[in-house]
């Protein structure tokens, strides 16, 4: 099983989303391992791009990448100053009026950031909590104040009049903050100019997906067949005896499954396995560690077949599965080899 990775295509796709807002320092999201790509190989491929600003969701996500970047990198912990995480060289994002006072008195003159919820109801402070530490976080480090005041747009990947209302929030919440301010991921960046503010944080878009159209393809993964059988008319293919053949039909099988992060009802939703230009139905059930396929229309079967490729994205993929391409790629296992290019 190998998942090939593009390093050229993520660098690619960060220098497309930053030409989206020329007026705006462009950061970049690598939590959770750099969505499963493996964060100490992604996180020095966009600093040698330009990005200065990195995310991560927790403490020790980013002090793992910590060592792989040079000292001017910031690495800022979206779950803020949770008690015990070790945030030396780390700059938490304060969600509450609590991890403020506990940051302040802990990390005294330590840089920090402020998240503000402005309608999500996930994360930050609230109107009237951020109005009673207002003031103590702009006097905060000498009168520098925070390093960003933030928020999270919640339907940016839609056509939502949310997204207005958030932005209007957010202005109002902000109105004479000289601390440099970011609303926008990969989603806020497509709505344009008057979200992108003084940061933005790509994310999903910088690893190939929805909904930036224009991402070019991070991720190949090919299964390798370990066996071909002909199953006749009537015959069935799996757990549950869920799928039947209407017609002599040969089957390949592939080693990978659920515990690889493909998911069980991809047979359900029409996924293909791919032998070059050729699709080939995923039948049966997905099961642990293998997935069947119909291979009868292939004159020769291949060693290995696609299932991520330019033909079938991680959206097109997550769309047969009946969940996003951000779950696709972070669930990605770790019984793939994975080869960079």
């Amino acid at each position: 099983m190998v998942l090939q990775i593009d390093l050229g295509a993520v660098a690619a796709n960060w220098k497309a989303l930053a030409a989206k807002a020329p007026g705006a320092r462009t950061g970049a999201v690598v939590k959770a391992d750099a969505y499963g790509l493996d964060a100490a190989l992604v996180a020095p491929v966009l600093y040698e791009c330009g990005a200065r600003d990195f995310f991560v969701a927790l403490a020790s996500e980013g002090q793992a990448i910590r060592p792989h970047l040079p000292g001017d990198a910031r690495i800022f912990v979206l779950s803020g100053h949770m008690a015990g995480a070790p945030l030396g060289g780390l700059i938490p994002v304060l969600n509450s009026a609590e991890q403020f006072f506990r940051d302040r008195a802990m990390r005294p003159g330590q840089p920090f950031g402020i998240q503000l919820d402005t309608g999500m109801n996930r994360l930050g402070l609230e109107p009237a909590e951020w109005s009673g530490i207002r003031g103590e976080a702009m006097a905060a480090n000498q009168g520098q104040g925070p390093a960003l005041v933030m928020s999270h747009l919640a339907c940016a990947d839609e056509d939502s009049p949310e997204n207005a209302r958030q932005l209007a929030t957010f202005h109002e919440m902000t109105q004479g903050v000289t601390a440099p301010r970011s609303l926008s991921a990969t989603g806020g960046i497509l709505l344009g100019a008057e979200y992108h503010f003084d940061l933005t944080r790509p994310g999903i878009g910088l690893y190939g997906g929805a909904p930036f159209a224009e991402a070019a393809p991070v991720v190949r993964l090919s299964l390798p067949v370990i066996q071909t059988r002909i199953v006749r008319p009537g015959e069935f293919v799996g757990y549950g005896a869920s799928w039947r053949a209407g017609r002599v039909t040969r089957v390949a099988t592939v080693a990978a499954g659920y515990a690889d992060g493909l998911h069980r009802a991809l047979a359900r939703g029409g996924a293909m396995l791919w032998a070059g230009e050729v699709a080939c139905p995923v039948i049966g059930r997905v099961s642990m560690d293998l997935i069947t396929c119909d291979v009868t229309d292939l004159p020769d079967v291949p060693d290995a077949l696609d299932i991520l490729n330019d033909r079938q994205g991680v959206d097109a993929l997550a769309g047969a599965a009946g969940t996003i391409g951000y779950e696709v790629l972070t669930s990605l296992g770790a019984r793939y080899q994975r080869s960079y290019i």
